[in-house]
């Protein structure tokens, strides 16, 4: 792609106009382009990567926008950082450990025919994901939204999740553990109170 193609991009995501002093692709208008990047807030960086994921597939092919999400995703997690590009969209990552339980249980979810629980999963990692700030609130409601969907699933009942837990079987201490993150879903996200707020951990 040339600094003029790119640049033409980041101003579109950016809202900036280009400098027209620039015409020249190299060095004036690529200078501009590095410039402008660096100027962006983290989360604009976000948007421009998705915008040029975009451009990548629609004026060549599938496999330039591929070769591009490769490479950032690459550069996440040599660098630690807890995003991830996946399908055109820079989503949360988190931890390995939250990755793969995450992934996980959309798996399962859908291959057990459940998958208005795996679309609330889906729906809570785009709220986690919001960026510049994170949807706690609505990562929360989805999160039980999903427990919720299951547990009716399994019991084959349409009580509240907070009726059906004690009826689950979990084996100690995820009896509890469930009961109370149900209690603190319903208190801090599900039932919103003015000027109450849901902390990122």
């Amino acid at each position: 792609m040339s600094p003029s193609a790119m640049r033409r991009i980041i101003c579109q995501v950016s809202l900036v106009p280009p400098d027209p002093d620039n015409w020249s692709e190299g060095p004036n208008i690529r200078d501009e382009v590095v410039g402008l990047v660096a100027d962006c807030p983290w989360y604009k960086v976000h948007d421009l990567a998705e915008a040029f994921h975009g451009a990548l597939a629609q004026r060549f092919n599938d496999s330039a926008a591929d070769r591009l999400d490769d490479r950032l995703n690459q550069f996440f997690v040599e660098n630690g950082i807890g995003w991830q590009m996946d399908g055109g969209q820079i989503v949360y990552r988190g931890s390995e450990a939250f990755f793969g339980a995450t992934q996980e249980a959309v798996e399962i979810l859908e291959r057990t025919g459940r998958s208005a629980a795996a679309r609330e999963i889906h729906e809570a990692l785009r709220d986690i994901s919001r960026r510049p700030e994170p949807d706690v609130t609505g990562a929360i409601q989805h999160a039980c939204a999903a427990m919720e969907a299951t547990a009716r699933d399994v019991m084959a009942d349409s009580s509240t999740f907070g009726a059906l837990a004690k009826r689950l079987d979990l084996p100690k201490p995820l009896d509890s553990a469930a009961e109370k993150l149900w209690s603190y879903a319903s208190n801090n996200a599900r039932h919103g109170l003015e000027g109450q707020q849901v902390d990122t951990p």
